[in-house]
């Protein structure tokens, strides 16, 4: 066990809903990744946090295919006392690969290339990952099938059920159409990024070269189809493309990807009930104020292709559960969360940026590019998310 895990392990256990004790006290809304780890830093920090979800639990235990989970991420995770915990689920991923749609070669790097003595990175499924941090947290803190109707500035919240609280806090931790960002922040609604998404996970058992740790093979016309490892012979799929509109096309949405070579047939038989996305960035770059705070993609959605939503989402929790844990009020915490995570955030959100207008590069160039500089530009996007957040 690492320090940071055993720091958090350590550390008093979760009290029962509306228990008080010092500091402030606070409202997550959403028991997600983010709602859940942000719970669970609070509670080892001796703080009071009560938890709703709106939908149900067995609702909820049902969302997702995967989560490459890159170092920065796994860090988070250990910093709030879940290393060992999804170490124990997790596979490592231990180099990545870029593939044209034929399969063949364009650039391939082992990870500790990308992010040197940060950590590991890992893959794990959703339902998984979503497992441990329930555990984390305890089973009865969550309350589900209740929403937020009304918030005031003066921190009374109005729940689905007719019950009220007083908190200090209110964090939307509630996804990209969050309620809490449009009821207290006033929105924006996020940005539609023209592409739309599939996820699933299949079974294979084969030791095909194709689909060992993380490999993304890139088609013509703004076409990716990804796979990463799971370990139990599981391999998370997700593919997407180019859209003018953020809904599903006309008919079966695996015929865009007919031309993929190698597994991707295979797999692709088994993604017929595959979850669909209309993929979506926030615009809002202020995640505080008076009174509340957004993290995880209730305030910065992006597009997946650097794989720093989540990651974004556990250090989110872990730098809010600090501040608040070492300010002098409410205020000054969120003003510090705000500070440190600013900068970081639009770091990934113009990583994004390049990343997405690469893709739609003539195929040709993008090919030569990534043949030439491929882990070079890996490491370049990367470079500033191995310092701690």
């Amino acid at each position: 066990m690492t320090s940071s895990d055993r720091a958090g392990e350590d550390a008093r256990s979760p009290r029962g809903r509306g228990a008080r004790g010092p500091g402030p006290r606070v409202l997550v809304v959403g028991a997600g990744i983010s709602g859940l780890a942000l719970t669970k830093a609070l509670l080892d920090r001796g703080l009071a946090v009560d938890v709703v979800e709106r939908r149900a639990e067995d609702e909820q235990a049902a969302l997702g295919a995967g989560f490459y989970l890159p170092a920065n991420a796994v860090r988070a995770l250990r910093g709030i006392g879940l290393g060992d915990a999804t170490a124990r689920l997790a596979e490592p991923v231990v180099r990545q690969r870029l593939h044209d749609h034929h399969g063949r070669p364009l650039a391939e790097f082992g990870v500790d290339r990308i992010w040197g003595g940060v950590g590991p990175c890992w893959a794990i499924s959703r339902g998984d990952l979503h497992q441990v941090l329930r555990a984390a947290v305890g089973a009865t803190l969550v309350r589900h099938s209740t929403a937020v109707t009304e918030a005031d500035d003066e921190g009374t919240v109005t729940f689905s059920d007719g019950s009220t609280g007083e908190y200090d806090l209110v964090v939307g931790a509630d996804g990209v159409n969050s309620t809490v960002r449009r009821t207290l922040f006033g929105g924006p609604q996020p940005r539609f990024l023209g592409q739309v998404c599939w996820r699933f996970v299949a079974e294979d058992a084969t030791a095909s070269a194709d689909l060992t740790d993380w490999t993304g093979r890139l088609g013509p016309k703004g076409r990716s189809f990804l796979t990463i490892r799971l370990g139990d012979d599981r391999v998370y799929c997700y593919a997407d493309v180019n859209s003018s509109v953020p809904a599903p096309p006309a008919g079966d949405w695996r015929t865009l990807f007919a031309d993929f070579g190698g597994a991707v047939p295979r797999l692709l038989a088994q993604g017929a009930d595959a979850h669909f996305a209309a993929l979506h960035e926030s615009v809002n770059t202020v995640w505080t104020r008076p009174g509340a705070a957004l993290v995880g993609d209730a305030a910065h959605a992006f597009s997946p292709s650097m794989a720093q939503g989540g990651a974004m989402a556990l250090e989110d929790a872990l730098v809010l559960a600090d501040t608040l844990a070492n300010a002098s009020d409410v205020a000054a915490a969120l003003a510090a969360f705000q500070a440190r995570r600013a900068r970081r955030v639009a770091w990934v959100v113009a990583q994004n940026h390049r990343r997405d207008r690469a893709r739609n590069l003539p195929t040709p160039l993008r090919n030569f590019t990534l043949r030439r500089a491929g882990e070079r530009i890996f490491k370049a996007n990367h470079a500033p998310l191995r310092a701690t957040p």
